[in-house]
């Protein structure tokens, strides 16, 4: 059960950095999502950055918190 409690939490922090990495690079280089995707459906007013930031930010703090619970969980109670 450890093992299932570990593997959790590195995949939970790995996802909080992995979402906290890129609402940074979306406030320095919003053009990434237009590269990747080749969509603009905001055409260039920037409103789906700040969506997309406000979304990563908010989804890497619910991980982080997730990620700090499993952390604190004793061992064992899984």
């Amino acid at each position: 059960m450890s093992s299932n409690v570990r593997a959790r939490l590195w995949l939970e922090t790995a996802l909080a950095t992995l979402c906290g990495f890129l609402a940074v690079l979306t406030l320095l280089n919003r053009e990434w999502i237009e590269a990747l995707t080749g969509v603009d459906p905001d055409h260039h007013d920037g409103s789906l950055e700040w969506a997309v930031v406000a979304g990563l930010v908010l989804l890497c703090a619910a991980l982080a918190v997730v990620a700090r619970a499993e952390w604190r969980r004793p061992a064992g109670s899984g």
